[in-house]
């Protein structure tokens, strides 16, 4: 049997037992069974199932991995065949392969600008997809590695914002009949990557229809792909262009990077991913996991008869008086002068007078409720009676107490301290749109929330509130008004990640300055978790003014950072992995 009646037959469910695919696809012209096949892509090495002769030889192959690489056997028709081989160290899987056939394509109705698709081609690339992919929690790739082009190796492709040079996105392509002479001509894609706090529309879909029209014009017949059978956004993707399922399956080797594949997701409930980075660190580390209420992010942890109960990264480590201290800012502002930290003017807001006489003495002010979070009630540069008036009544809401500061301009940087050492630092900016001189403002808001709720699972999104318009009407817009192509517009004055906003990691260029206030900061409050907001004019620069303490942190805020594994080296010091 020719190797696409093969296909076609896998495509319909019929799957023949090993020995039978193997000497169907020997009788292919070309085939190369027999010679098996291994294609490192930089993170690990793809292994052709159907060119090694027996389940033995692959599964040998498969425990041959090197350490910090994933390798993947793919097209393996009779799984339990090798998984037999080594069944304490392999794993199916849980992943659904794709194909599509290139009779199916069809091009696409519309253009997306703003990006152009190319090779990576340097160090600097390789970099810049390494940090991405890091983001998206992902194996980053060492190029020296990767099997040579003229070898059958892969090819790496960017995506790369027009304005700004960022690699915003990213994706691998192989073709099969370079790899291993395939007698189908077929080709694969692999680590599709787009960065989560992109504005440009259709990254994801731009990067996978290039590699399919530039596979089409080496007149190769199909491309496939594997993905998680739970990932319905990339699976409506792919629906969309046409792909369909193909019966054949993967294996891996158990390590530590496909952990969460082969251990299952646990006994406990879905949590919030500030929760579930910590629980992810603690089943890691072999301790006991017991969630109490998963909607509130609480949980108990046992290990070595010690016990401590958590709400994410507030625990029982935390004092009730050391909680009091970051809720309350006014206790915040008061702790940090005394250590001879800088801090803004603050006053509690009181009659039209004196709220009048403040604004007149800094000219710009933040309101904000006394007790509050997630940026809830906070206004910023507020430069009129009537504009802080309005945010004073917003904030009343959230708690009848609040607060007037001296704005300051500069970047608002998070530091997070845990047990009194910097863990990680990075600069939030607040949420902004790109136009596309078609789309109104609210419509993109729209869009740009849905993929920040994508990205962060419902965390984040931009409220079209009260605030957002005061930010629109301020730069002359409103919520119908249509941005020429390219245009940036920030819709949010606050930089919090919970309306919207976005990360950019500086732990390692952070000033040693800043890095001091940030630790003696939080041994003024006494916390051994914090995360520390400062205005600063730059993260490499030593200014800054704090403007307050949060005491439950969101630690999955910062990959790569390694904020749970430190967490958990807090709580449970013997449980620690060097």
């Amino acid at each position: 049997m020719r190797a696409n009646a093969i296909n076609q037959r896998l495509l319909r469910g019929q799957t023949p037992s090993y020995e039978r695919l193997q000497a169907r696809f020997a009788e292919a012209p070309g085939s190369q069974l027999g010679q098996p096949k291994a294609v490192h892509c930089g993170w690990g090495r793809l292994l052709l199932g159907h060119t090694y002769p027996d389940p033995a030889t692959l599964a040998s192959d498969l425990l041959n991995e090197q350490a910090g690489e994933r390798d993947i056997a793919l097209y393996v028709a009779a799984p339990h065949q090798v998984l037999a081989q080594a069944p304490q160290q392999l794993f199916l899987d849980p992943s659904d392969t794709l194909r599509l056939w290139f009779t199916d394509y069809r091009q696409a109705r519309r253009g997306f600008r703003g990006y152009r698709v190319r090779r990576a081609q340097n160090e600097a690339d390789w970099q810049a997809i390494n940090t991405l992919y890091q983001l998206r929690g992902m194996l980053p790739i060492e190029p020296e590695k990767l099997t040579p082009r003229h070898l059958g190796g892969p090819v790496y492709w960017l995506a790369e914002d027009e304005d700004s040079g960022a690699v915003i996105g990213s994706v691998m392509g192989l073709n099969h009949h370079k790899a291993y002479q395939d007698p189908d001509h077929g080709s694969s894609l692999w680590c599709l990557a787009v960065d989560p706090h992109c504005s440009r529309p259709g990254v994801g879909e731009v990067l996978v229809r290039h590699l399919i029209e530039h596979f089409m014009s080496r007149g190769l017949s199909h491309l496939d792909l594997s993905v998680l059978h739970d990932n319905d956004q990339a699976k409506g993707l792919y629906a969309k262009l046409g792909f369909r399922e193909l019966q054949t399956f993967s294996i891996k080797r158990k390590n530590g990077i496909n952990e969460a594949l082969f251990i299952g997701p646990g006994p406990h409930t879905p949590m919030n991913p500030y929760a579930r980075i910590i629980v992810d660190e603690a089943l890691r580390r072999g301790i006991d996991v017991q969630v109490d209420d998963a909607e509130a992010g609480l949980f108990t942890l046992n290990h070595g008869g010690r016990r401590i109960r958590c709400r994410e990264s507030l625990s029982d480590l935390t004092s009730a008086v050391s909680m009091t201290l970051c809720q309350d800012k006014r206790l915040t502002h008061r702790a940090l002068a005394q250590a001879g930290l800088l801090l803004p003017a603050q006053r509690l807001a009181g009659s039209a007078e004196e709220n009048a006489a403040f604004l007149a003495e800094h000219g710009s002010v933040v309101v904000k409720p006394v007790d509050g979070e997630q940026g809830q009630g906070v206004a910023v540069d507020l430069r009129t009676s009537l504009d802080m008036q309005d945010a004073i009544e917003r904030a009343s809401t959230f708690d009848s107490r609040v607060l007037l500061e001296s704005f300051h301009q500069g970047d608002d940087l998070r530091i997070l301290v845990i047990g009194f050492a910097v863990v990680a630092a990075a600069i939030r900016r607040p949420a902004e749109v790109m136009g596309d001189g078609q789309h109104s403002i609210g419509e993109l808001i729209d869009a740009q929330s849905r993929r920040r709720q994508a990205a962060t699972e419902g965390e984040s999104r931009i409220p079209k509130d009260a605030e957002t318009l005061r930010t629109l009407h301020a730069a002359g817009v409103d919520y119908s008004s249509v941005l020429p192509a390219g245009q940036r517009l920030a819709v949010r004055k606050t930089a919090n990640l919970h309306t919207g906003g976005s990360l950019e990691d500086v732990t390692d260029i952070l000033h040693p300055v800043l890095a001091d206030a940030a630790v003696k900061a939080a041994r003024a409050l006494d916390i051994p978790v914090v995360g520390l907001d400062l205005l600063v004019p730059a993260a490499d620069q030593p200014e800054y003014v704090f403007i307050e303490a949060n005491e439950r942190a969101g630690l999955a805020n910062h990959q790569p950072q390694p904020t749970a594994e430190r967490f958990i080296d807090l709580l449970f010091p013997l449980s620690r992995v060097d």
